[in-house]
Formats: C-alpha cells, structure tokens, sequence
C-alpha cells in the first residue's frame, strides 16, 4: 500500500498543524459542553434523567468505531477516512447548534461522535508515518499530544465563555468554519494513500463483533449512573459485550486475515502502554469533570469561571507536552518521562482528597492545576511506547487501538468515580450533612479512586514497561532507552 507522506514540496510541518487542528475540534468538542448542559436542560427541556446523554451519545459511538475506523483507514486510505470523518463531523454539529428539540440534538451529538471517530482514529498513524526519524517523530508526537492531552481542559474553558458570552448552539456552530477548512486544506496538504485494499484484511463479521462489543461496553458503562453497577440490566448487558469481544478476539486468532491482527498487540511496550493508558486516563477525565462540578456546585463558581479556572492545566500541559517532553526523552527515555509525569499527578490527585468545603482558589485549586501538567510529560511518552510495533501497514490500525483505550478508558473513569461521588454524597445527605458538606465528601472519595488508578498506572509501567524503545523507522534497529535521538538533518516540527 502507499502511505501518506506529502510529495517533495508539501509542507510535512503544514499536514501536522491540520492533523492537529482536525483533532483538537474533536477533542474539544467532547468536553465543551460539559459546562454548557444547565443551558442546554433549560433551552431544550431536558429531563435530569435524559440529560448525560447529550455526552453519552457523542461517547458511546466515539468509543465503539475506532478501532474499526483505525484499520479501515489502513485498508482504504487514512486521508480518506480523515477527511471523511471532518465532513461528518461538521455537518452533525450544524445539526447539534439548530437542533429543536432533546431527540434532535442526541442524534446529532451520535453522529458526531461517529464522524471523531473516523477522523481521529487515523490521525496518528499518518503522523507517524510521516515523521519517520526519532527526534522529528518525538517532537509530533508532543505537539499532537497536547492537542489530546490539553484539548480537553480547553474545551472547559471555551464551553464556559462562549456558553455565557453567547448561547449554548455556538459552541457547535463554531466548528463550521474550522471544520471546513481543515477538509480543504487536508485534501491539498495529505498526500492521497490507497490503502492495502478490503481483501488485504475485511474482516466483516470481526468488524461486527468489535464493533458491537465496544458500543455496547461503553454504552453499558455510560447508563451505570441511572441503572447502577449491580443491577441485572448492567451486569447482563456488561456480559454480553465481554462474549462478543471474546468471540473477537478468538475469531481473529484462526482466521488468514483479521482485522486485528495478533502480530500488533505482540510488543510488550504496545500492550503495556495501553493498559497504563486506561488507568491514568480513567482517573483524569474523572478529575476532569469532578473538579468542574465542585467549583460550581460547591464553590459557586459560574460555567466561565469554571472554565477559566482550568486554563492553567492546559496551559501547563501544553508547556510540558510541547517543550519538554520530546527533550527529557530524547535524554532519559519513555520509561523515566512517563514515571515523572505520573509522579506528578499522583500529588495532584492526593491533593484533591483534601479539599476543603470553603476552598480558595490559589490554596487548593492552583496547585493542582500546575502538577496536572505531569500528564503533559507522560502522554507524549506513552503514545511513543504504544506505536513502537506498528508497521507502516498496521499504523491506522495501531492509532485506533490506542484512541480506543483512551475513549473506554475515559468512559469507565468518569462513571465509576461519578457513581462513587454520588453514592457518598447520598451518605452524607441521608446522615443529615449541609448539602455542601455531602458534596465535598463525595467528590474526596471519587479523587481518592482516582490517585488508585494512578497508583495502578504506575505499577503496570514498573512492572511492564521494563525495557522500552524509542521510535525508530519500520525496519531499523530500536534506539535503546536513554539513548540521544540521532541529530537530523531535516527541518523540525
């Protein structure tokens, strides 16, 4: 097949800047409207009940179609899975900014999730294929990594001006033009790929099987709020999404053309990267949205200035996934960035069990936000680690796999330590405590399930992690961990 490496000419620095900007549209948009939903339950009529869907129904298809997306990109074309999924995606969120009505807008927001999907799940793979040589794949793996790893938190702060500035439909409406744009200019600047072709590896009924796993698992994780984790409802459909991905999994093990082929989860640092992803992912956008409602509900804090109060997190992460990230492992390797960063927000996330119900800004809330910047060091090292064993052929594929343990992961973070929020919240309410004191309690509890997952993320990176590689080109001797990245001759990102 041929791959998506711009022409002698093009700008390869260009082709990255719209990868990222295609992503980060997407990025925000999963977490602008987190500040956006009290607008959006009065405007619309929501019910309690039926609101979390205006974000379960963007994560339940995100999470169900990457993978997929991820080798269909490989085997029909990665810009062409791009662009597609771009021109999805803004066509739903016209679709979500006019929407009427409560069933509109979850439809839409469904075929949002769909078109993200799509185009993130072949992002990485053409970066990486694109920037071949260490020290240039290191340096556009930090930038596209702070899109990822930043994009969230500035999702809180755009949804929370534009929200009060504005109205609710134009945190959607916004992504018109930047939407077009990136298609356009995704068209000139990415060199067209044609994809092994579907007899190279068209699964259908694995990619049935996957697929159907992976939405209901999220589907299912996502409607534990309103039908708790040991009801028959959950632990029957939770079942059903574990055999459908077992049948996968054996399927793709006997047949001469899965769809996910064995050879890629082989690498232990492939593996490895993805496990400690889910765990350090479950426990921060937990935190993510967990922090946002205290500083509303317990703080009084409005949606902008709960967004504002997230701005140093992006900023730090940015700082750290842009200009350290790509240095300090250039220097001490993956394994060691990746050990820091989580160092780093372990304290975080410890601090957060301490928080007061009179809490201030500067004492109890800043700080936290500086050390959550570790995820900018560790993020970068951990998309590193999880593309090590891609082929160029297997990169789409490889990209989807770790955009699907980041969206599971998200999806499991935030109802687990919801659940947990709520559930002692009730305690303490039940036990006669100021709803702000039962608030608190609630939110410590799920922080300290939180610093466990980061507890666990450290412990698989010591135990599984042990003898990471840097990025080489498919085919070239692995650079041993610590080594300096060979200088390059070519222009950096």
């Amino acid at each position: 097949m041929s791959h998506p490496v711009p022409p002698p000419g093009r700008s390869r620095t260009l082709a990255l800047v719209v990868l990222c900007a295609g992503m980060l549209m997407i990025i925000l948009d999963g977490s602008i409207v987190t500040v956006a939903l009290p607008a959006i339950q009065r405007d619309l009529g929501f019910s309690a009940a039926d609101l979390p869907w205006t974000v379960n129904a963007y994560m339940v298809p995100f999470g169900g179609l990457l993978l997929l997306a991820g080798r269909l990109g490989d085997l029909l074309g990665r810009r062409r899975l791009f662009v597609a999924g771009l021109a999805l995606f803004t066509a739903a969120s016209a679709l979500c900014g006019i929407a009427p009505n409560p069933a509109t807008l979850v439809a839409a927001r469904f075929l949002q999730g769909a078109g993200g999907a799509m185009a993130s799940a072949v992002s990485l793979g053409m970066i990486v294929t694109l920037f071949p040589e260490p020290g240039e794949r290191a340096r556009a793996v930090g930038a596209f990594s702070f899109v990822g790893a930043a994009g969230a938190s500035l999702g809180l702060v755009l949804g929370g001006v534009i929200t009060q500035a504005l109205a609710w439909n134009w945190i959607f409406l916004i992504n018109l033009p930047i939407g077009l744009a990136a298609a356009l200019l995704a068209v000139r600047v990415l060199a067209p790929d044609r994809g092994a072709g579907l007899r190279a590896g068209a699964d259908a009924p694995g990619a049935i099987l996957v697929t159907s796993g992976l939405t209901l698992g999220v589907f299912t994780i996502v409607e534990t709020a309103r039908h708790g984790w040991t009801s028959a409802r959950t632990l029957g459909l939770g079942a059903l999404a574990l055999a459908l991905l077992a049948a996968f999994a054996v399927r793709q093990a006997r047949i001469a053309a899965p769809l996910l082929p064995p050879r890629v989860l082989r690498p232990r640092a492939v593996w490895g990267a993805n496990l400690v992803q889910v765990f350090m992912v479950s426990a921060l956008f937990g935190f993510q949205v967990l922090v946002a409602l205290y500083a509303q509900q317990v703080l009084g804090y409005g949606a902008a200035g709960t967004g504002l109060a997230m701005l140093p997190a992006a900023l730090v992460i940015g700082v750290a996934s842009l200009g350290l990230s790509a240095r300090l492992t250039a220097r001490f390797g993956e394994r060691a960035v990746l050990l820091a960063g989580l160092g780093l927000l372990l304290v975080a996330l410890g601090l957060l069990t301490r928080l007061p119900v009179d809490g201030r800004y500067l004492a109890h809330l800043l700080p936290v936000m500086l050390l959550i910047g570790g995820f900018g060091l560790a993020i970068p090292a951990l998309t590193s680690l999880a593309m090590s064993g891609a082929t160029p052929g297997d990169a789409g594929l490889a990209s989807g796999l770790f955009n699907t343990t980041q969206a599971v992961g998200g999806a499991l973070g935030l109802a687990v330590l919801s659940a947990l929020a709520a559930s002692r919240t009730g305690e303490l309410l039940a036990a006669g405590r100021p709803p702000a004191d039962a608030l608190t309690g609630g939110f410590r509890l799920a922080f300290a399930a939180g610093t466990g997952l980061i507890v666990a993320a450290l412990i698989a990176t010591l135990a599984v992690l042990r003898t990471p590689t840097a990025q080489a080109p498919p085919g070239a001797p692995a650079r041993p961990s610590g080594a300096p990245a060979r200088p390059s001759g070519r222009a950096g990102v």
